[in-house]
């Protein structure tokens, strides 16, 4: 694989590469193997795979955050290097490569603005629609390749493309998960040792979720949700919705779901000082 550091070099590398469909995974780094599952697809359909590692500040709303945030470039190019191909690219931009100037543009995406993350995380879209727009026309690519867990940034994504009209590829791939169901995530190398042996409540609650739908209502199910996992110890939950996988509208009650959409039960949930994220898809009866 090849390592470059600027947009020029980048987009040699690509010139001179010469093959497509052109495959891209942005991520922040600190790999772990959700990140990898992505690389693997991209390069199972895609000749020449970029991966870009870059920690986005406009996407932090919380200074504290984005300082704290797990950096570990050596052993991100170590993995990477175990599994690329000679033509792949890792791109590792400094700030003044992907924001030459301010970034001014405010992207508006409706509903999925006023919902769940965007609510609790404000500015945090309009810094993600930000970053991958500008590594979009950076990179060209022709597939682009997110993970689920991050579920309502894969929405905002799909609806920024519709925007822009860009001609590239979404695809959204499965949560990889640990053992014991935690969704995995780098943020999760910072959960304290306790937390981390319970957090695997989070998804066992998760899971009831999608198998209660079928004899019980919302408002029981998010309570049990809630108590299970708050009861564990240590953890608290910011929210839990139920809500299609368009625009990501909360259903408060089982009879407003309709029949041929698709609903996944979405939960933030603080483990100490670290947030997690998750969800699992709620059948429809």
């Amino acid at each position: 694989m090849q390592t470059v550091l600027t947009v020029r070099k980048l987009r040699m590398a690509l010139i001179s590469a010469r093959l497509s469909p052109v495959g891209f995974v942005p991520t922040m780094g600190a790999l772990h193997q959700g990140h990898l599952s992505l690389v693997r697809n991209a390069m199972e359909s895609c000749p020449v795979v970029v991966v870009s590692i870059y920690v986005n500040p406009t996407q932090f709303n919380d200074r504290d955050d984005l300082k704290n945030y797990p950096r570990t470039p050596e052993s991100d190019l170590d993995l990477l290097g175990g599994m690329m191909r000679e033509k792949d690219i890792v791109f590792m931009p400094e700030d003044k490569e992907i924001y030459p100037e301010e970034d001014s543009h405010e992207f508006r995406f409706g509903n999925l603005d006023n919902v769940m993350e965007a609510l609790h995380r404000p500015g945090h879209f309009n810094g993600v629609a930000q970053v991958v727009s500008r590594l979009f026309d950076i990179v060209k690519p022709d597939k682009a390749f997110f993970g689920q867990k991050d579920f309502q940034q894969l929405a905002v994504i799909k609806e920024l493309v519709k925007q822009t009209g860009s001609k590239v590829e979404i695809i959204g791939n499965p949560i990889i998960r640990e053992a014991d169901g935690l969704a995995m995530s780098s943020r999760n190398r910072r959960l304290e040792p306790e937390l981390r042996t319970r957090a695997g409540i989070i998804y066992s609650a998760l899971s009831d979720a999608a198998g209660m739908i079928r004899n019980h209502d919302i408002p029981a199910i998010r309570e049990h949700v809630v108590k299970k996992i708050e009861n564990a110890g240590g953890f608290i939950v910011e929210y839990f919705e139920i809500a299609d996988d368009i625009e990501l509208k909360p259903v408060h009650t089982k009879a407003a779901l309709e029949k041929g959409k698709r609903y996944y039960g979405c939960i933030a949930v603080k483990a100490g000082s670290i947030r997690l994220i998750d969800n699992v898809e709620v059948p429809v009866m």
